[in-house]
């Protein structure tokens, strides 16, 4: 059986707001996996989506540039091992140099637009301020005919661009400031995978109250429930946030605008980070002596 740490026990506790012993039992049951244990409590107590794990593998921060005319932009992630580094100038003058690079470059390929001088620049820095730092990715959008590209960066650690088919760049923004703040999974419903509906469903199944339904009736309860889950999950169904009473899609039609997409960026994000226990070391280390 593996042994359950109470910092896993706060995690989830963290992501689904349950009290600590139904947290430690569940992790049990799972193995220790953290996600397996929210799939299992979502299907035994009918559980919403729990949140999103809070901590980032990394450090750095996200830039991003649009042509004027909105026709396209770039995102890209550069990465530091530390806050304290993000925040220094010198990162931040190589962050925005890098930025230029890819944008005037109009390429997502890290290793194409490194080479070379951003390279040597890069190396400089990892010896001026003694931590490892890198390009992880980038991402270049294009607006479709007749659209534009937004743009919006939040605390230089979520990045996101918008594609917007007619509306304007004020719009964009404040869609694309929209999903940093909510991170929906997809732009529209007709975009959620259906490998990812079908584990919904599988989840909405397995919850206590479909139990010994007639297999009609469950069938509707099942995608009344579907429905739900991609109106909450899907960009343009979701509450607009700066104005709860309409819609994204409504507020950008108010604007003679449609959805077409969105990319989102966050420092860190699907990074793991080994986490040190300086107390332990020091203890382990003094044992040794």
């Amino acid at each position: 059986m593996a042994a359950i740490s109470a910092s896993q026990v706060k995690e989830l506790r963290e992501r689904t707001g349950l009290g600590m012993m139904e947290c430690k039992k569940a992790l049990t049951e799972a193995g220790g996996d953290i996600e397996v244990a929210i799939e299992n409590l979502r299907k035994s107590s009918g559980l919403k989506a729990a949140k999103k794990a809070s901590r980032t593998a990394a450090e750095g921060t996200v830039v991003t540039r649009v042509a004027e005319d909105g026709s396209y932009g770039v995102m890209v992630e550069i990465n530091s091992e530390t806050d304290f580094v993000a925040r220094d100038d010198n990162f931040k003058a190589f962050a925005d140099k890098v930025a230029d690079a890819f944008f005037a470059a109009k390429n997502e390929d890290v290793a194409a637009v490194m080479a070379g001088d951003l390279e040597a620049a890069r190396e400089q820095l990892v010896q001026k301020i003694g931590e490892n730092i890198g390009v992880r990715r980038c991402v270049v959008v294009d607006a479709l005919e007749g659209g534009l590209v937004g743009e919006y960066v939040h605390g230089g650690r979520i990045g996101v661009l918008t594609v917007l088919k007619g509306g304007n760049a004020e719009v964009a923004k404040d869609i694309a400031m929209h999903v940093a703040a909510i991170n929906p999974a997809v732009a529209r419903p007709e975009d959620m995978p259906q490998e990812q509906l079908d584990k919904e469903k599988d989840i909405i199944l397995a919850q206590p109250d479909m139990a010994g339904k007639p297999a009609e009736i469950a069938e509707k309860m099942v995608q009344g429930r579907l429905k739900k889950y991609l109106a909450e999950n899907s960009l343009t169904e979701q509450p607009f946030v700066k104005n709860p009473d309409q819609s994204v899609a409504q507020f950008a039609k108010a604007a003679g605008g449609e959805v077409l997409g969105f990319t989102r960026f966050e420092v860190g994000e699907g990074i793991e980070k080994e986490e040190v226990d300086f107390a332990k070391e020091v203890m382990e280390q003094a044992k040794r002596s």
